[in-house]
């Protein structure tokens, strides 16, 4: 899959059999209904398939202080995509003079002439444009103007009401990760690298690895059964994870710490990508370490009773 970095819609001279436009934090359900029509409309006149994307997200440059944090990396984006069958990543700097194109610019400056598109698909509540003054209809009506044809998309439902990246940080905020699993079609999974802690779990003979994460949202502070995988070239493993602020022992710092079950090794400056398939418990204030350790035993065999090969 080719990723293309965009500094604005200056013509390319692509010709892209479909396109999606959109910010796909998370990949959800939603986002692979779109994919999936896409491939389907490259297939049928043989073309290249194609995800259009802004960095950053367009509410960092338009309301900072209102901007979501993301749920992926670019990184972990482009591989979503890639694994959904996308060809070509296109990443747009989204800056001020680009929020005030007109549809009608963006359409046939981004669209048509950078993108090369001939089919366009977009969920039917997409908005484009200066002050998001374009929808599908005029989408539809621009594109048989300048030679693409639009479709739109209804949207995905869970519980009765659209997934959405907000509602999945808003699941993942407390803490139900079975609830975002659902929307996402897959669990949620944070990545990063093992860095050096207090050493405490090891310790208390239940060692960790203390993550530094690489994801801007992390599940609301609790215990999770996990899958960890190690270095993404190795089989993923059982894990526990605790997030929280350690308040059994005046912590203030929110941390990440994983107990790989059974796993013996040094996973300083290791890669991990952890997905979390449940949560266990609310993270707590234990009268000493003992009862602590006692938990964590208890949280390791409910681990192992919830968690089945990834």
């Amino acid at each position: 899959m080719e990723i293309c970095h965009l500094d604005g819609p200056e013509p390319r001279q692509w010709t892209s059999g479909a396109v999606t436009v959109g910010n796909f934090d998370g990949v959800h359900l939603g986002h692979q209904a779109l994919v999936a029509a896409v491939v389907a409309e490259a297939r049928q006149s043989h073309g290249a398939t194609a995800v259009l994307t802004f960095d950053p997200h367009p509410s960092r440059i338009l309301s900072p202080d209102r901007a979501p944090s993301a749920l992926m990396t670019l990184d972990q984006k482009a591989e979503a995509l890639r694994d959904l069958g996308i060809d070509r990543v296109a990443v747009l700097r989204f800056s001020a003079a680009l929020a005030q194109k007109s549809a009608e610019e963006f359409a046939r400056d981004v669209v048509q002439r950078a993108l090369g598109a001939r089919a366009v698909v977009v969920g039917a509540n997409f908005r484009f444009g200066r002050h998001r003054s374009g929808d599908v209809a005029l989408l539809g009506e621009l594109g048989r103007q300048l030679g693409f044809v639009v479709r739109g998309l209804p949207p995905v439902l869970h519980e009765g009401a659209a997934v959405s990246s907000t509602r999945i940080r808003e699941a993942l905020a407390r803490g139900e990760v079975e609830s975002a699993r659902a929307m996402l079609g897959r669990p949620y999974s944070v990545e990063g690298r093992v860095v050096r802690g207090e050493g405490r779990g090891r310790g208390l003979g239940v060692p960790t690895a203390n993550l530094s994460p690489h994801n801007e949202t992390l599940p609301g502070n609790g215990v999770y059964a996990c899958h960890v995988s190690i270095d993404s070239g190795q089989p993923a493993r059982p894990a526990v994870v605790n997030i929280g602020r350690q308040p059994t022992f005046g912590g203030s710092q929110t941390t990440l710490e994983a107990h790989l079950l059974g796993f013996e090794g040094d996973l300083y400056g290791k890669s991990l990508r952890v997905a979390f398939q449940s949560r266990l418990r609310e993270e707590r204030r234990f009268p000493s370490a003992e009862e602590l350790v006692a938990q964590i035993l208890s949280d390791i065999a409910e681990a192992k009773g919830v968690l089945v090969s990834p």
